[in-house]
């Protein structure tokens, strides 16, 4: 029988980096994302509804760790687009400031236009059309 769990969605992401102060600058400096509170060794910073929390490397964190999407675990965040001049501004901006990106592309299963990129880390995210 199902566990029938109800919720209204996600509450927060927790994001695991290498370098906190060089995490915190790409989120909130680069891609401008408010800054919700700061704890040592934890910020958080809002994505439209959701709220994403970065800590830095942990005690047993492997030395020279690096982030890797076929792994079992995190492949990617995907954030809502809802406006095609919005996604090709971002696309543009993210070449602009030489981050690694798609460049504006078409999901071929879903036909829905998207843009990925990575983190200082190279944790993918994705701004996709709803």
């Amino acid at each position: 029988m199902s566990i029938a769990l109800r919720t209204a969605g996600v509450h927060h992401i927790a994001l695991r980096v290498t370098d906190l102060e060089r995490s915190k600058r790409f989120y909130v400096d680069t891609l401008g994302f408010p800054v919700v509170a700061e704890f040592p060794g934890l910020v958080l910073f809002s994505a439209g509804n959701a709220v994403v929390g970065i800590r830095g490397a942990g005690e047993t964190t492997p030395t020279g760790d690096a982030f890797d999407p076929f792994r079992v675990g995190l492949d990617h965040i995907a954030l809502v687009c809802e406006d095609e001049a919005e996604l090709d501004r971002v696309a543009a901006r993210l070449e602009d400031e030489g981050i690694w990106s798609t460049g504006a592309k078409t999901d071929e299963a879903l036909g829905k236009r998207y843009v990925a990129f990575k983190d200082p880390d190279g944790i993918k995210w994705e701004y996709f059309m709803a």
